[in-house]
């Protein structure tokens, strides 16, 4: 593992990355650097360029230990290389130490150790395919005062909390903060102010949820929740095959978090076909669609 040279630097330094590398080995590119020359792992965060391949995780949490995204920027990552190297690091006598890099010089945090990890969903670099993450949890060893919080601290960790329907969030919205609706979004939107607008007329009260499923680093969104009727809406801009489906999936996965159970509601802009429309009724969920007249139709 090459030979023992402390790290002789003190939190809030800086020193170029080429520098630290020549001095104790290590990759030049990377985010994860582990060294042949000196039992130590490097580890570097970037937050406002790793935002650009959905690193969103990055960041001290409210329980005080530090997330950190594994390497692999397209495809699934996979506990290997760098990734490894974290999980491993105590038990090859590594240390980890982690840096703030921006324009070639890095600002040394401080020592960490590797406490456990989880999976999550990131968008691939230069890609609107969504897919798994490997999402470290640290310790910190030595420095102090608080770090930067990750992006999705920005929400709460309840289970269930009330939101405005106004924040116009979505689950790719929270991973992909950087990227523009779908278009299929763009025409769900007006569908749910619509529908917002017509059950509050009805002196319904409408409001969204956020979800945080246990031991999910980022929250859901239904587009809807009538908790006069009790019922979780997801709207689709499309009756296709695909999207119903989609939308399913989606309600089974708001409505197991919410108790006790809610009714479930399929919005769509159209009556979708009979097929469908049965899938649906199969999975005792309700489809609703403007009726042009003001109002909606909806499926018993």
């Amino acid at each position: 593992m090459g030979v023992n040279v402390p790290i002789h630097l003190s939190p809030g330094q800086q020193i170029k990355r080429s520098d630290l590398q020549d001095q104790y080995g290590g990759r030049r590119q990377g985010g994860i650097s582990p060294s042949k020359q000196t039992p130590h792992v490097f580890l570097f965060t970037d937050p406002v360029r790793g935002a650009q391949h959905g690193y969103i995780y990055d960041g001290e949490g409210d329980d005080g230990f530090y997330f950190y995204t594994g390497e692999g920027q397209t495809g699934d990552q996979r506990m290997v290389q760098g990734n490894r190297a974290i999980r491993d690091h105590e038990g090859e006598g590594r240390e980890l130490h982690l840096f703030d890099v921006s324009g070639g010089m890095a600002t040394y945090i401080g020592e960490f150790a590797y406490v456990d990890h989880r999976s999550a969903d990131a968008p691939a670099t230069n890609s609107r395919e969504q897919r798994k993450v490997i999402v470290f949890r640290l310790r910190r060893l030595s420095g102090e005062g608080r770090l930067p919080a990750a992006k999705v601290d920005q929400f709460s960790d309840e289970p269930v909390k009330v939101v405005p329907i106004e924040q116009h969030l979505t689950e790719r919205m929270v991973i992909e903060p950087n990227r523009e609706p779908y278009e299929a979004e763009r025409r769900e939107q007006p569908l749910v102010l619509e529908l917002m607008t017509f059950l509050r007329g009805q002196g319904h009260t409408v409001d969204r949820l956020q979800l945080r499923p246990q031991g999910e680093p980022a929250p859901l969104f239904c587009d809807l929740f009538d908790s006069t009727s009790h019922t979780v809406v997801e709207a689709k801009g499309s009756v296709s095959r695909a999207a119903i489906r989609m939308a399913v999936g989606q309600l089974a996965d708001y409505s197991r978090l919410v108790d006790p159970p809610p009714a479930r509601m399929l919005l769509v802009p159209e009556e979708p076909r009979p097929d469908l429309l049965d899938l649906a009724k199969s999975q005792d969920i309700a489809v609703t669609w403007p009726d042009g007249a003001g109002g909606f139709a909806t499926t018993s």
